[in-house]
């Protein structure tokens, strides 16, 4: 399942996290966000368990789009132990993120 956070929960569930975490940062307006939202949402239940997967508005939530310097959506980064470890910048099919969560599983 998709965790929805904001700038007042993001550091509990996704900076504490326990697990590697994925964040889909994205907009209602933004068209390759509405294209890889489905894929975030399969890799979530695909590697549930295993890996935390969280999507963030960055219209609601511009303070934590600002701290990563998102300029650009869609931007998914990947985190472990709170430190972002990779980044991918635009749509891209979902084998190419399932790589990027398989080598930090």
């Amino acid at each position: 399942m998709t965790i929805k956070v904001d700038d007042t929960n993001f550091e509990e569930i996704v900076l504490k996290s326990d697990k590697p975490v994925l964040v889909d940062f994205w907009a209602e307006w933004c068209g390759p966000c509405r294209m890889v939202g489905p894929i975030v949402d399969e890799l979530a239940d695909d590697f549930d368990g295993k890996f935390v997967v969280t999507k963030v508005d960055v219209d609601a939530s511009p303070a934590t789009a600002a701290k990563f310097g998102i300029r650009n959506i869609p931007t998914i980064i990947f985190l472990k132990g709170g430190e972002v470890v990779d980044k991918q910048v635009g749509a891209v099919p979902k084998s190419s993120l399932a790589e990027k969560i398989d080598a930090l599983l």
